[in-house]
């Protein structure tokens, strides 16, 4: 029971639902927060100190649009994905490459046409492609 239990909790959809649901919705109010307590005012010093980056934005028609909310959002988005990338997805990874190291891959079902270098099933006698005759692998 727990075996199957396992084998489900490690499939990757499974995974990776979890990871960007739970993961990017708790981190998220993270990164925003770092962004705007600490990149907004390292940027601002970059600039000479004044808050020219606050107040980026341009106006169409009476209309306007905060281009600093648009870089603080992407910003987020970048530390969250490298955040998700190596605290989840390379840990898992590896967690699955460790239970898969044991096992022998699976006979190979294809060879390779020896004049065209077509794919052709193991068991044919003559290439499909070309009509070469190859030799049989022998089992």
């Amino acid at each position: 029971m727990l075996d199957g239990f396992k084998k489900f909790i490690l499939r990757g959809n499974v995974v990776d639902m979890a990871v960007g649901v739970v993961i990017g919705a708790a981190f998220a109010g993270v990164v925003t927060g770092l962004t705007k307590a600490f990149l907004n005012p390292l940027i601002k010093l970059m600039a000479g100190g004044n808050d020219k980056f606050s107040t980026l934005q341009f106006n169409l028609h009476g209309v306007v649009f905060p281009i600093d909310d648009f870089i603080n959002a992407c910003i987020s988005f970048v530390l969250i994905a490298a955040a998700v990338y190596f605290f989840v997805v390379l840990p898992v990874n590896a967690l699955v490459a460790r239970m898969h190291r044991g096992e022998k891959p699976p006979d190979p079902t294809t060879k390779q046409c020896p004049e065209c270098l077509s794919e052709i099933p193991i068991k044919a006698k003559r290439c499909a492609h070309c009509g070469q005759p190859v030799m049989a692998m022998v089992a």
